[in-house]
């Protein structure tokens, strides 16, 4: 399933997403750059606490690095890329593909799950890059892992960000 759609989808994107209940806090980016994603879980699975959250890292999308939370476990799922990209001059051929945390956090209770990432120069302006996310509750799950075609209304529609145009200077 390909992760990138084109800005012809993007007034749907942010209308979808403004019924969704994990999202981005940031939803645009810069093409080749470093990413600060937060990601929104505003409720539990149908009056239950989530447990789990698991995001998935699309291709294009490397160097990641999650941001640990108190009280919950926090593991990485390395795979090789597609693709080979190149970071600060080396080559760069496999990495996090997906992000797990576990813990407890309360229907009533809202949370942020953050990660960093470096956006590569495989995206261009206005491309859509989703990264699906699952959040497990005691007896179900919430996936919200649909990605649009065409002008289609989504149930559960995976987080979603912009790219925009890459800084013409590189600043170190």
């Amino acid at each position: 399933m390909k992760a990138v759609v084109s800005t012809t989808l993007l007034s749907l994107v942010i209308s979808t997403s403004v019924a969704a209940h994990v999202t981005l806090e940031t939803k645009q980016a810069q093409s080749d750059s470093t990413y600060k994603a937060v990601m929104r879980i505003a409720h539990g699975c149908d009056g239950e606490a989530t447990l789990k959250v698991q995001i998935k890292i699309p291709e294009g999308v490397i160097k990641v690095k999650p941001m640990p939370k108190a009280n919950w476990t926090l593991q990485t799922l390395n795979a090789k890329y597609e693709n080979t990209y190149s970071y600060h001059g080396k080559e760069v051929t496999d990495g996090v593909k997906e992000i797990i945390w576990s813990g407890t956090l309360e229907n009533d209770h809202y949370d942020e799950f953050i990660f960093r990432a470096r956006i590569t120069d495989a995206f261009k302006a206005g491309d859509i890059i989703y990264f699906p996310a699952i959040q497990t509750c005691a007896s179900g799950k919430n996936e919200w892992i649909e990605i649009p075609v065409d002008e289609q209304k989504l149930k559960r529609p995976a987080p979603a960000l912009e790219v925009l145009e890459g800084d013409v200077k590189k600043h170190h």
